[in-house]
Formats: C-alpha cells, structure tokens, sequence
C-alpha cells in the first residue's frame, strides 16, 4: 500500500537562523527530536528509548529547510521534510513538516509530530 503524503504546520517565536541550527544538527536535533542523534557526514542516526534508526540527509538549504530519508526507504520516493517559513508581510515564523505515513496511520503520524514540535517550542521558549 502506498503511504499518504502529509503535511502540518506550527507557529514559533524564533528567527530562521536559530530554528535553523534546531532541526540540521546532531545537538539541536537531540534536544527535541530523539533521545540522541549523531552523524557522520550525510547519515544520521538517531535514538529513541534505545533504538536507533538511521536516515540521510538528502536536501538541505541554509536557514530554510532539510530533508531526511529513512535509511529502510532506500531509493523510494519517501522523505520527511522540516521547512522554515517567514512571512514577509508579517515576520511569523512557521515549521512546515512533510512527511509520508500509512494511510491508517496519517493521524497518528500527525500527532507524534506535533507533539515533538511542542517539545521543540518549549525547548527554544517558544510556548
């Protein structure tokens, strides 16, 4: 079954270049996404209560976003994204996540994902 594209998106009271170091880095990634991540190069392996997954990082743009596949994804389509926006009008900051689940799993998917945004808001104080 083909997984569903998703996407979700949540205010934070932060400038890019903060949020930016958040989301494409080992350390700022730790803090809120996993217990603890680590990388060599393109590939990161993260840790979640002693498990680890590993993805690589296959897109990225300084200040704006980064693009992570999962290393069991291989060559396919899949790939989750966490996307900096700022308004131009406004100067809201937004994250912007694109990911891909199961379609009887999109919700939950949704959920874990802005439960583990709030983490990082809360980390940044940005709540």
């Amino acid at each position: 079954m083909a997984r569903k594209k998703f996407e979700l998106e949540v205010e934070v009271h932060a400038s890019p270049a903060f949020l930016y170091n958040y989301i494409s880095n080992p350390s700022g990634l730790s803090e809120w996404f996993a217990d603890n991540v680590n990388s060599r190069g393109e590939k990161f392996t993260f840790l979640w209560n002693g498990v680890e997954e590993v993805a690589y990082l296959i897109k990225t743009k300084f200040d704006e976003y980064v693009r992570f596949r999962w290393e069991d994804d291989g060559n396919t389509k899949y790939y989750f994204e966490i996307k900096i926006v700022e308004d131009e009008l406004t100067n809201d900051v937004s994250l912007v996540v694109t990911d891909f689940a199961e379609p009887d799993e999109v919700e939950e998917s949704r959920d874990l994902w802005l439960s583990q945004l709030e983490d990082l808001k809360h980390v940044i104080g940005s709540v």
